[in-house]
């Protein structure tokens, strides 16, 4: 369906492929909590207070948008961070997504 975004998933040495709705106005934490991603705590809810949602963004189509200063601030907090790490909270699965490759820490 032309409206689906497709979303691979890299976790424990294992890829899974989804395809996700674009027009339910969700971000990638969401989407990734009720598929039942329980490593994706989101503690904050989605404010990007708690770094607890950390992704590494290994492919996407468009690019996403630059991270804000504040994602940035709490991606610092982390032990270990990437030049492709992301908070799961500030991106969001709309329209202008075609595709996204993601790794779970």
């Amino acid at each position: 369906m032309e409206k689906d975004i497709k979303l691979t998933i890299v976790h424990n040495d294992e890829e899974v492929v989804l395809e996700v709705p674009n027009d339910m106005g969700l971000n990638l934490m969401e989407f990734l909590n009720a598929n039942d991603y329980e490593q994706i705590e989101g503690t904050c809810g989605g404010l990007a207070l708690c770094a607890t949602c950390h992704v590494r963004v290994l492919e996407c189509s468009p690019s996403l948008d630059e991270q804000s200063d504040d994602e940035f601030a709490i991606l610092e907090t982390l032990p270990v961070i990437y030049d492709n790490s992301r908070l799961s909270c500030q991106i969001k699965l709309n329209k202008k997504l075609k595709d996204i490759k993601i790794l779970i820490p």
